[in-house]
């Protein structure tokens, strides 16, 4: 699968049936080149007119089925939150 094909999937935790968003980016091993995790943009601010200063970032085994429209994760939402990096 290419990743323009998986960033169009919506992203649904299993474990509340809430649609966390899509795939904005993926993390890389930087020895194997094994994709460890997919990042999802977090939930937004003052009723979306902020960008997120959150992220998900999802682990590779907390994915649970990618199907041709969803992609089903499992976490604890809380666990998977983390600040937004900026990349420069």
């Amino acid at each position: 699968m290419r990743f323009c094909e998986l960033k169009e999937k919506d992203i649904v935790n299993r474990c509340d049936c809430k649609r966390l968003g899509r795939v904005s980016d993926l993390v890389f091993d930087e020895k194997t080149g094994a994709v460890c995790a997919i990042v999802v943009p977090g939930p937004n601010r003052l009723l979306g007119f902020l960008s997120p200063d959150q992220e998900y970032i999802i682990p590779w085994k907390c994915i649970c089925q990618i199907g041709p429209d969803i992609i089903l994760v499992e976490i604890h939402e809380e666990e998977a939150l983390a600040p937004r990096k900026i990349w420069r």
